[in-house]
């Protein structure tokens, strides 16, 4: 098959998987009830299978092989994709399909601890990549607006423009509280569980069971089961978490409910009888914002582990804390704080780029300009400028112009360092000439991206009505 007969077929395949889709959500929402027991003939269709290899193909780890050592690249190239997804749809429809172990690759963490990743094979990530083209949709009618963590057109901005605004209208006690190896120690039986309320297809569960308990081949080489936990890595990982963590959602929805009325809640909180506790959840990370003391709000630690004890997590000890809004805390890479205005009396809750993010951004910078790593001024600059604009793209909806200033100066002082080590005999008059035009480092048509420049602007809130893909019929 040639390439525009190719690209025809995954234009009319992307139709009808959104077909499917938009029906799928539809019944999912109109009867919050129903199970869905004929859904694995979906997973086996040749339209779902072509839209899941290519989103496995775009995506940024299709270079990277599972422990098979096959790559998309390879598929691509050698067994080619029309051949390799026949074989997959085969094996599917006759039940030989089995997901092998994930290779393991651990990856370094802040201060010196490491994150186990889990890559599967290119053949499970693209039967994960169909089943959760099935499944999401479905859950997806079901998960509430505090949740904004790997789901479709939710970003972080608008979990912190949440707090933004909670932070804003009274719920000045935050429980800051992260999930100790949340992704390792899920409770398959409980997950499980939650998958049964809404999907009745035996051969979807067995699936489903069999990538939970595909298990891991680690860095010694060794092949190890896995009783709890969905490795990271895997496509359909973060939807089953989410899946899992909506226990804390439902939880603390029915908790806000069950205060009645506007009035009602107004009244408990004057009154000091109850708090008003309203979670904002990104994947394992969350706050809950609280409208009460710092004594209602210590109490809810007990109260979110007890919440997630079926689930087999537990409260990161050292991670989990109760702050007032006016002591400030980072989530998400930026740091929230309630201050005065200057020149006022008015306080403001302020967000900001955290500490941490600054010192992980100076750091790429400091390790790229070192000596020999470049070698040329160009080379250095395309290396730099998407890391630095990136970063600047994502703090532009906060407090950040003194911060980027400061990236700015920071970034420049290293660059030309680089310059003068790189040209240690050269005159500073011939390298100004040379790389520093108008004292901005420059090599042929690239420039130093200049990060004070970057405009700084209010996130847009969207509130609890951001549509899914499903609803207007245009896919994420």
């Amino acid at each position: 098959m040639n390439t525009d007969d190719l690209a025809w077929e995954l234009s009319r395949a992307e139709r009808r998987v959104l077909e499917i889709q938009m029906k799928l959500h539809r019944w999912a929402t109109g009867d919050p009830g129903r199970r869905f027991d004929d859904l694995f003939n979906l997973v086996a269709d040749p339209a779902f299978l072509l839209v899941a290899w290519e989103r496995v193909r775009y995506n940024r780890g299709a270079r990277t092989a599972g422990v098979d050592g096959h790559s998309a690249y390879y598929v691509e190239q050698v067994r080619g994709v029309e051949v390799f997804l026949a074989e997959l749809r085969e094996q599917l429809k006759s039940g030989t399909f089995a997901p092998v172990p994930v290779r393991e690759r651990m990856i370094p963490k802040a201060g010196g601890k490491k994150r186990r990743l889990g890559i599967p094979t290119v053949r499970d990530r693209v039967v994960q990549a169909a089943l959760k083209l099935v499944m999401e949709p479905i859950f997806e009618a079901e998960f509430l607006p505090c949740s904004y963590g790997f789901r479709p057109r939710r970003r972080t901005h608008d979990a912190i423009a949440e707090i933004h605004r909670l932070g804003s209208r009274s719920y000045e006690w935050v429980l800051e509280a992260d999930i100790k190896a949340c992704f390792d120690e899920i409770d398959h039986s409980a997950l499980m569980g939650r998958v049964r309320r809404r999907i009745g297809d035996k051969r979807i569960l067995r699936l489903v069971k069999a990538f939970l308990k595909a298990g891991i081949f680690t860095e010694m080489k060794v092949v190890e089961e896995t009783m709890t936990g969905t490795p990271q890595g895997g496509i359909i990982s973060p939807l089953l978490a989410n899946i899992a963590l909506s226990v804390l959602d439902e939880h603390f929805k029915a908790r806000f409910e069950a205060l009645g009325s506007k009035s009602s809640r107004y009244r408990a909180r004057r009154s000091g009888t109850a708090p008003i506790c309203r979670l904002v959840r990104y994947a394992d990370d969350f706050v809950v914002m609280v409208s009460g003391t710092r004594e209602q709000a210590e109490a809810l630690k007990d109260e979110a582990a007890m919440v997630l004890a079926p689930m087999g997590l537990v409260l990161s000890e050292e991670k989990t804390q109760v702050v007032h809004i006016d002591e400030g805390f980072d989530f998400l890479g930026f740091r929230i704080r309630r201050r005065r205005k200057k020149g006022t009396n008015q306080r403001y809750v302020y967000t900001y780029p955290s500490k941490k993010s600054i010192l992980s951004i100076t750091r790429k910078v400091r390790a790229h300009t070192r000596k020999s790593r470049y070698r040329t001024l160009s080379d250095l600059l395309r290396a730099i400028n998407p890391m630095i604009r990136g970063w600047c793209a994502y703090y532009r909806y906060g407090v950040s112009k003194a911060t980027f200033s400061y990236l700015d100066a920071y970034t420049w002082r290293r660059v030309v360092w680089w310059i003068r080590k790189r040209h240690p005999k050269t005159g500073i008059r011939v390298l100004r000439r040379r790389f520093l035009p108008r004292w901005r480092p420059t090599e042929g048509e690239v420039t130093l991206y200049n990060a004070a420049d970057t405009v700084v602007r209010r996130y847009t809130y969207r509130g609890h009505h951001i549509p899914t893909p499903w609803a207007d019929g245009n896919a994420a």
